[in-house]
């Protein structure tokens, strides 16, 4: 692992000097002028498709440099392969995490590392400790939760040692406590001299841990410097090249008095991770429900859906018994749920992107409608959710990150949802594009769907939500209305904090 040199001046880690890539004819990068120093975090923040992880993925080895120069520790490297990469002590964490799901937590970690693997064992064990996890080595990596995968995949580069750490989106799946662990870690690193490409979309956390921030927009680096030295609406402007805020893009929703009849009802319902959960949500009302990672939110939406089987209690879609439904049953009650992980649950990567948007609703029109159906259904999301794409036969695969949640977006309002529950509909997309999905949920709640917003950003829950039910530990926390929607009540009661002490301090 690099140190700090003793006089205490960086050195540089990664230099790169006007690098252009292309894809065919089109350029993707333009020109690009980058550094990263020893005990350096540098944040890299862009819209989908500004170039950050195509530049990211050339410093791992994954692509090579078409014009300019990269240096890795002062030496030329524009001929890096992935093996190189790690040899130089580069290690990228992927934004979709790439685990062997059959495989245990420890294999996964340890793959392909030699040495003693009771010495290896051992430290990973100090390793966990060090970063706050609780992970269980011996079970398989596909049961674990989207944010613990991402500490796997966090994990496998710091026990080899990595001096250059590159995190794609390390915190869109984790919790506040999570993040503030990540963060520890990332300090105690660069204090240990390595140095840390960071990706984010959320500019608090840039903030918070960044030394220096890049924004590139269209293949280019169009504003370069410490974060403190720009305002919101600057980062904001230079990622879009129009004017725009960070501040409450639906305005204040927390005034709403009066909505229609409740369309889902939830009755003491348990089921597996949580018990006792009862609420409403009324036509054109937006719910949110907080909790953190392991709280039981997703299992509950799952149960509500008819993936997951109910234990006891009752759900009720517009007063009809929807209790021990299927996913199809619900459809055509009118409940759709979009999946907090769009890669495994959401959409298939490889079909064409129409069908995507279509899959849904294919089983309620006959085979012959079917094609051309798809191409205007289709084209009607890619005007109303501005998706960019070349083609509709094109593969999901092939979008990035903030398009394919527009592709699976379109794929639930193409059901024609009389309630909709968004599980992490934001996950990892740039501020445009969540711009752009806040938009689409004040339209969907202003037509009368009912919408259970499930997030782990509790600013953006505090922002759509007329209430907000909290969860800890499986089971409801207390619910906050108008007044008492604060992003520290969320998080108090998210945590454990008891609610009428929460309540009496907003």
């Amino acid at each position: 692992m690099a140190g700090l040199e003793p006089s205490g001046q960086r050195k540089k880690l990664i230099q790169a000097d006007n690098i252009w890539k292309y894809f065919g004819s089109v350029a993707v990068l333009k020109g690009v002028d980058l550094t990263l120093e020893t005990g350096q975090i540098h944040a890299l923040l862009g819209g989908n498709g500004a170039g950050k992880s195509t530049l990211m993925r050339i410093i791992a080895g994954l692509h090579h440099v078409d014009q300019g120069d990269l240096y890795i520790n002062g030496e030329h490297a524009n001929k890096l392969t992935p093996v190189l990469s790690r040899q130089l002590g580069i290690h990228l964490v992927p934004q979709e995490p790439m685990l062997f799901p059959n495989l245990s937590i420890e294999e996964n970690v340890l793959m392909n590392m030699k040495g003693n693997r009771s010495e290896l064992h051992t430290r990973l064990i100090a390793l966990i400790k060090e970063v706050g996890a609780n992970l269980d080595l011996q079970s398989p990596a596909g049961q674990l939760e989207v944010a613990d995968q991402q500490m796997v995949e966090i994990l496998r580069g710091l026990i080899r040692d990595a001096s250059i750490l590159i995190l794609d989106e390390p915190t869109s799946a984790l919790t506040p406590r999570e993040v503030n662990r990540l963060f520890e870690r990332m300090r105690a690193l660069t204090a240990q001299g390595v140095g840390i490409f960071f990706i984010s979309h959320k500019l608090n956390e840039i903030r918070e841990i960044a030394d220096i921030v890049s924004i590139l927009r269209d293949g280019k680096v169009v504003m370069a410097g410490p974060p403190k030295t720009y305002t919101d609406p600057e980062i904001v402007r230079a990622m879009t090249h129009v004017e725009g805020g960070t501040g409450n893009v639906l305005g204040d929703r927390h005034q709403a008095e009066s909505y229609g009849e409740p369309v889902l009802e939830v009755k003491d319902l348990c089921g597996e991770g949580f018990a006792h959960l009862s609420f409403s949500i009324k036509a054109g009302e937006v719910l949110g429900l907080a909790g953190v990672v392991g709280s039981g939110r997703t299992e509950l939406a799952e149960t509500i859906y008819g993936i997951r089987k109910v234990a006891r209690g009752k759900v009720l879609i517009a007063g009809e018994d929807a209790t021990h439904t299927s996913p199809q049953m619900s459809l055509d009650m009118g409940l759709v749920y979009l999946p907090e992980d769009r890669q495994s649950s959401g959409l298939f990567v490889n079909a064409p992107l129409s069908w995507n948007a279509s899959s849904l609703v294919l089983y309620r029109e006959p085979a012959w409608l079917q094609v051309d159906k798809e191409e205007i259904r289709f084209q009607e999301y890619v005007k109303k959710l501005g998706i960019v794409c070349s083609d509709s036969g094109q593969a999901v695969k092939t979008l990035s990150g903030g398009n394919q949640q527009k592709i699976l977006l379109a794929k639930c309002l193409a059901a024609k949802p009389r309630v909709l529950i968004l599980d992490e509909p934001t996950r990892g997309v740039d501020v445009a594009v969540r711009a752009d999905i806040y938009r689409i949920i004040d339209e969907l709640a202003t037509s009368g769907v009912a919408i259970l917003l499930i997030s782990s950003d509790h600013d953006e829950v505090q922002r759509l939500s007329q209430r907000v039910l909290t969860m800890a530990h499986g089971h409801p926390a207390g619910m906050l209305e108008g007044k008492e929607i604060t992003v520290d009540a969320i998080a108090q009661m998210s945590f454990g904090v008891n609610t009428e002490e929460v309540k009496a301090s907003c």
